[in-house]
């Protein structure tokens, strides 16, 4: 273990100097708030060093390179690594390559998982076995030590040679307008976000959306304060059933069904007083109505997940990456009611590119699909 300013230092101005540094982090996540930042594993050239954020450890030269857009950050499958540091390191993270998310584009699978990677890209294998192990303890073992380092000894080769495939084929400006959108990965959630997806939350009524709401608020101040996820302290079904029964007393509370025992016990007034606030609060901000699908257009979407299927095999792009089964239903059902087109993924950079404009014209009845060759082709209508 290395902790310190100088080392974080060093590892800065390296990062700087090479223009890239790769990352990986552990952390533990079971019975908190939170996810809890235990490691994180930096390499920079040949350089691999394991920082230790529980010790005493000034982080702030390691977060300005990662904010900083002129130099490239290295992560596999990196989204909650993403949302960790940003939090825990009270920084930006930008100029992202995900190696998971580049394989889309490179003809492996859109979840490519690291160890699998790099037998394919580099013909040898990832050490390893102790992913799940409790990483809050110290001192750390030489095992864990060792797992840790082999998370990234074969990050930025893997890397090279993905980006020479990409480049190759085209496709590596498409791989880094994929990884952008990470930057904006978070493990924050705001008390509407949390209600918003609330189950069966739209059969309630204003009064009790409010209510609920106000739970959502109460839930996530006192799982913050006790470090518990806020789950084990209200379920989401059991916080709808409360808004729904408003209970008034204990004895009230006591009937709803599933109501974690040591929740009942320790924050029964709590919760009853913050049932009594949600009656009084406004109402709860309103919910978009979620479309019912229409029998017709069921042809329709198998129609554009065939054309969507079809290109992402050309390309060589993995087809989850491409678009969903919903998206080309709203894209339908968009142009179904006459209106602007669906506002996804699909109608939207390197995608609209390789299909969308395609998939609209198709949809729109502009033109037609033939079998040519044993591969669907898009024509102009007669």
């Amino acid at each position: 273990m290395t902790p310190g300013m100088s080392i974080v230092t060093e590892l800065a101005e390296q990062a700087r100097a090479d223009g890239r540094l790769g990352l990986d982090t552990e952390f533990v996540s079971e019975r908190r708030y939170r996810p809890l930042l235990c490691l994180v594993q930096i390499v920079v050239g040949d350089r691999i060093e394991i920082l230790d954020p529980l010790a005493d450890l000034d982080p702030s030269p390691l977060a300005e390179v990662l904010a900083d857009r002129a130099i490239e950050v290295v992560l596999h499958a990196g989204r909650q690594d993403v949302a960790l540091l940003k939090r825990s390191w009270n920084t930006e993270i930008s100029n992202i390559f995900d190696t998971q998310v580049a394989a889309g584009f490179a003809g492996y699978g859109a979840q490519s998982g690291y160890d699998s990677l790099v037998r394919s890209l580099l013909g040898v294998s990832a050490k390893g076995a102790e992913g799940f192990s409790r990483w809050d303890r110290r001192p750390l073992t030489a095992e864990q030590i060792e797992y840790a380092r082999a998370d990234v000894e074969h990050l930025l080769p893997m890397t090279d040679a993905l980006q020479e495939r990409l480049r190759e084929s085209g496709r590596l400006e498409w791989a880094q307008e994929e990884c952008r959108g990470l930057e904006a990965a978070s493990d924050e959630r705001t008390p509407s976000e949390q209600f918003a997806r609330l189950p069966r939350v739209r059969r309630l009524s204003k009064r009790q959306r409010a209510v609920a709401l106000t739970l959502v608020g109460w839930r996530q101040e006192l799982a913050r304060e006790v470090d518990r996820p806020a789950s084990s302290i209200l379920p989401d079904h059991v916080l709808v059933e409360v808004a729904r029964r408003q209970p008034d007393s204990r004895r009230a509370l006591e009937e709803v069904r599933g109501m974690p025992g040591q929740t009942f016990q320790r924050w029964h007034r709590d919760l009853l007083a913050a049932v009594a606030r949600g009656r009084e609060a406004p109402d709860a901000p309103d919910l978009p109505d979620i479309e019912a699908g229409d029998q017709g257009d069921a042809p329709l979407i198998a129609l554009g997940q065939a054309l969507v299927r079809q290109r992402a095999l050309e390309a060589k792009v993995a087809v989850d990456l491409v678009s969903t089964q919903s998206d080309i239903a709203a894209v339908v059902g968009s142009l179904r009611r006459n209106n602007d087109e669906a506002d996804v993924r699909t109608l939207h950079g390197w995608r609209r590119e390789l299909v969308g404009n395609e998939l609209v014209r198709l949809l729109s009845g502009d033109c037609v699909v033939r079998v040519r060759d044993r591969r669907l082709t898009v024509e102009p209508g007669d």
